[in-house]
């Protein structure tokens, strides 16, 4: 990769989250901290307004406005792989929301770009995963989970066949094989508690929030029950 091809990367990359640090820069494009440094010295010199704080990385002041990214046909690729993944997970409001930006992202590609990704649409079909269990509320969750926002759940547990009205603090999700699973903190049963987004039978977005736990992450999660096994 060139210079500038990396230069104008890293402005993208400097986009796609609020502080980006010097290691991950270096970590993706395989340079050196020094190297980093140049480039965004360059960047400052060209006019990008990059802010910096020790020990915690860079930062795009706000209010700049970048121009539309371009992106390549091996990344548009790509996004067509993901959609066809998406569209095998069961839930369909992520599939909902990747197709729009998907379509967004077709909308600045090149004609001949666009005729090679329509080629590919027809030519990759993922495994398919027999009786993924549907669900429809993920998108919800996932804005939920980053506005600490309370939600009102209605619960089907199939244990006891029962359907319980519950208040839950959404921490995270992940997908097994066949389905959406939310880790929440549920007030009903004051702990932290998993439910299947298929078994979830309504569910609201409350105007209740609650203390963002900052510390949560899935990789912690799971390590208490690999440590107690």
């Amino acid at each position: 990769m060139n210079r500038l091809t990396r230069i104008t990367s890293i402005l993208i990359q400097l986009q796609s989250k609020k502080v980006v640090t010097a290691k991950e820069i270096a970590d993706r494009f395989e340079i050196s901290l020094r190297t980093v440094y140049r480039d965004i010295k360059t960047l400052q010199e060209a006019g990008v307004p990059i802010g910096s704080e020790n020990g915690v990385g860079y930062f795009i002041v706000d209010g700049y406005s970048l121009p539309p990214i371009m992106i390549t046909e091996e990344e548009a690729n790509a996004l067509i792989v993901s959609e066809k993944l998406i569209s095998n997970q069961g839930d369909k409001s992520l599939t909902k929301d990747f197709n729009s930006v998907l379509i967004k992202i077709k909308s600045v590609l090149r004609s001949l770009e666009k005729e090679n990704v329509a080629k590919l649409e027809n030519r990759i079909i993922p495994s398919y995963r027999k009786n993924a269990f549907e669900s429809n509320w993920l998108s919800l969750i996932q804005k939920s989970i980053t506005n600490a926002r309370v939600l009102e759940i209605v619960y089907h547990s199939i244990y006891k066949d029962e359907q319980t009205l519950r208040n839950v603090e959404p921490l995270g999700v992940y997908y097994t094989d066949k389905a959406w699973i939310m880790i929440a903190h549920c007030k009903l049963r004051n702990e932290t508690r998993e439910f299947r987004l298929d078994r979830i039978l309504k569910i609201n977005s409350t105007l209740q929030t609650f203390d963002y736990q900052e510390d949560f992450s899935l990789l912690k999660y799971f390590s208490r029950f690999i440590e107690s096994s």
